[in-house]
């Protein structure tokens, strides 16, 4: 396998799902390469209480209610809708539950105010038209209409950022399970292969962008996922997904647990300070969700790497952390400013240990932003 900046999950997990599916002997609907309790222990990872000869990691953290409920939509071919606030991991599971059922989580339609009908049915290669005329091989079938001719999933990234007619297109493939091509007059109907279905991504946050229709609404099994706000659980998260930045940039570095608290902390203190402002002048743009926390991180650690003495500090965290958030000036910064005025100051004095470097770093870095 040549090496690829980020690989999708079947490739990424290949020799994982290779076993799991030498082992498998549930029933599995469809065409589907697993029984639906081994794409849940692929998922959420394996317990005792499985009893496999191997340990399987847990890759998404969340609860096991929310990975049940998709899995049991989606064999029974009905559309599932993944909506929550965004760094809630939705697009994570998506690509998970993909790769487990069909082993190919790269049907992907993005959803923009760009996407056209064309995008999730077909459109032509002019140069073969122009020579041969229209024809199915003159025809470029989207992703959406691979998966149906292969029964595999199809994923819809952003659903409520497509307009209404392109959303509106997406309702005789779910209810009929078929497209039409009025351009040929032979072999014009492209029929759904047993095994396929779709799994749609919202941002909860995006409502009133472009609303979906009770039609459409209809045709999905919404699932929900929330905020996660169990410090243990989100701890586990950001170290799952730094673990993996440090492998695929080949970096040594620790993360100590003494920073990872400081990140957790003021994420938190963060949220409860937006969640009781007045207005949305007194809130940060940023969402605070687990993914920007991922994202902070990952900027000191390769800063660290780089810049630095290959050593991650309170310091250079804060210095990640401000220049993370701060998306609007002057309001941004001076929400952070009195977090750390009113918020940090006073930890460092009566906590110690890296606070006060957080403080200082944090105070550096707005000053060079003002």
């Amino acid at each position: 396998m040549t090496d690829m900046l980020r690989a999708p999950a079947e490739v990424k997990y290949a020799e994982e799902l290779d076993w799991l599916e030498s082992v498998d002997d549930g029933p599995r609907p469809f065409s589907w390469r697993l029984s639906p309790r081994m794409v849940r222990i692929f998922v959420l990872g394996s317990e005792r209480a499985d009893g496999l000869d191997r340990e399987i990691p847990q890759k998404w953290f969340g609860d096991r209610s929310f990975v049940e409920r998709s899995i049991v939509t989606l064999a029974s071919d009905r559309g599932l809708l993944l909506i929550g606030d965004p760094g809630t991991g939705k697009s994570w599971l998506a690509e998970l539950l993909a790769a487990a059922i069909c082993r190919n989580s790269t049907l992907v339609v993005q959803g923009t105010a760009g996407t056209t009908e064309d995008h999730i049915k077909y459109s032509w290669n002019v140069s073969m038209v122009i020579a041969r005329g229209q024809s199915r091989d003159s025809m470029i079938p989207s992703p959406i209409m691979t998966a149906m001719e292969q029964g595999m999933v199809g994923r819809f990234e952003e659903l409520t950022r497509a307009t209404s007619d392109v959303q509106d297109a997406l309702i005789s493939i779910l209810s009929e399970k078929y497209v039409s091509i009025p351009e040929l007059d032979d072999d014009n109907i492209v029929f759904a292969q047993p095994g396929f279905s779709i799994i749609a991504t919202a941002n909860s946050r995006d409502r009133g962008v472009n609303d979906l229709s009770s039609a459409l609404k209809r045709r999905f099994n919404f699932v929900r996922i929330p905020v996660v706000t169990n410090k243990r659980s989100e701890a586990e998260i950001v170290r799952f997904r730094t673990t993996e930045l440090l492998r695929r940039h080949r970096i040594e570095l620790d993360v100590p647990p003494t920073l990872l608290d400081i990140l957790l902390q003021s994420f938190a203190d963060l949220r409860a300070a937006a969640a009781s402002a007045g207005s949305d002048d007194e809130k940060l743009e940023s969402a605070l969700s687990t993914a920007e926390q991922i994202g902070v991180l990952e900027d000191a650690i390769l800063h660290s790497h780089f810049f630095g003495d290959r050593t991650l500090r309170a310091g250079t965290l804060a210095g990640s952390l401000v220049g993370s958030l701060a998306r609007r000036a002057p309001e941004d910064l001076a929400i952070l400013n009195k977090y750390l005025h009113g918020v940090v100051e006073p930890r460092s004095k009566s906590d110690g240990g890296s606070w006060p470097e957080f403080l200082e770093g944090g105070r550096e870095a707005i000053a060079t932003l003002s």
